[in-house]
């Protein structure tokens, strides 16, 4: 069977498809069907033999999507058509979200090709009611829309621009996935482990920190050994310096104060010791062992002989008395007197005080 590789917009994912009974070569623009919709997109990934050791780039059990059709110029005329409708649509969005007063930020709109949703893309600090937004827009576009929340890492890759080398971002360029970046990767770089150099626009690790480290690091040793931080220690992480307030030895993380009175959780990988001596080997100190008490086997039971062979009432040994028990509070002398003290005096039964007979309130 064969597959192609297609991108839908510049950096983004790739997608595959089988090309059925069109030539699609690398570079060409192709129609496919999306779980959007139709999409108008170009193949990266030349058309090629999927081997029986490579796998379907797709869930099991579910077949490969076909191409609908390779773009026509009219194709390519309305994807242009579509893009400035998107320009259009972003500033209508932002005045419908002004009128709403929505605490949310705008970042992108986009079209399928067949123009059936409408996609807006924005980011807030937490959940936002936008359900009369969505009907506002959809009463002036008369299709289906949809509001999808990011994350600061894809606002800057869809918003793009200049990292500090000097080039364009590399989420916006080339990269179509992203990949996580560890701290670790940084030290093994000889870079500074100051938070403001080794982070990118978007305020996380730089992307490059990643596909980099491979290069710098190819004939240098590996650390296999991982290190786990002492309780009270000054420790680096990605967001900045602080210092050990809690370790998890079962989830292998660490709580950290940072000077800013910040707490973040990072595992043990991402800490960085700002001195050596504070760090222990997990291998050889991780969780302290518990002592293996000896258990204490109970002696087996004797077996009990047969009813028959058992003695009779007569043969056995009489039980020994029990010797004379006293009260706790007395000692013997203390009976003998108590037994010896005069009785004590009765009143005859007649001249009792009779109690007065119990009236019923009720009546």
């Amino acid at each position: 069977m064969q597959i192609i590789g297609v991108r839908l917009k510049k950096a983004g994912k790739i997608y595959f498809f089988e090309p059925g009974n069109e030539e699609a070569l690398k570079g060409d623009w192709v129609i496919v069907e999306t779980v959007r919709g139709l999409e108008c997109g170009q193949v990266v990934v030349a058309a090629h033999e999927l081997s029986a050791d490579e796998k379907l780039p797709t869930e099991p059990d579910v077949p490969l999507a076909k191409v609908y059709r390779k773009a026509t110029e009219a194709d390519l005329r309305q994807l242009e058509l579509n893009h400035e409708d998107e320009r259009r649509a972003f500033e209508i969005g932002l005045q419908k979200i002004r009128e709403h007063d929505l605490p949310m930020k705008l970042i992108n709109v986009e079209f399928t090709f067949d123009v059936n949703k409408i996609i807006f893309f924005f980011t807030a600090d937490g959940r936002v009611d936008f359900r009369e937004l969505v009907r506002d827009l959809a009463s002036i576009f008369h299709t289906r829309i949809e509001l999808r929340q990011v994350g600061v890492r894809d606002e800057a890759k869809l918003l793009g621009g200049m990292g500090g080398c000097g080039r364009p971002l590399c989420c916006a360029t080339f990269l179509g996935d992203f990949i996580p970046v560890s701290i670790r990767m940084a030290k093994d770089q000889n870079l500074s482990l100051n938070p403001t150099k080794i982070s990118g626009v978007c305020g996380r690790l730089m992307c490059c920190l990643k596909f980099e480290n491979d290069l710098y690091c190819e004939n240098c040793p590996r650390q296999t050994t991982t290190f786990r931080p002492k309780q009270g220690s000054r420790v680096v992480v990605a967001d900045g310096e602080g210092k050990v307030v809690a370790v998890s030895h079962s989830r292998r993380n660490a709580t950290i104060l940072l000077d800013g009175n910040k707490t973040v959780v990072a595992s043990w990988e991402d800490i960085l010791p700002v001195n050596d001596s504070d760090f222990e080997a997990a291998d050889e100190t991780s969780a302290p062992a518990e002592e293996v008490k000896p258990v204490d086997v109970p002696a087996p039971k004797t077996e009990r002989p047969p009813r028959t062979e058992r003695p009779e009432h007569s043969e056995r040994s009489e039980r020994p008395r029990r010797a004379d028990s006293f009260n706790r509070h007395y000692s013997r002398t203390d009976n003998v007197e108590r037994d010896n003290r005069p009785a004590r005096p009765t009143r005859p039964r007649g001249d009792r005080p009779r109690r007065p007979p119990r009236r019923d309130n009720k009546k």
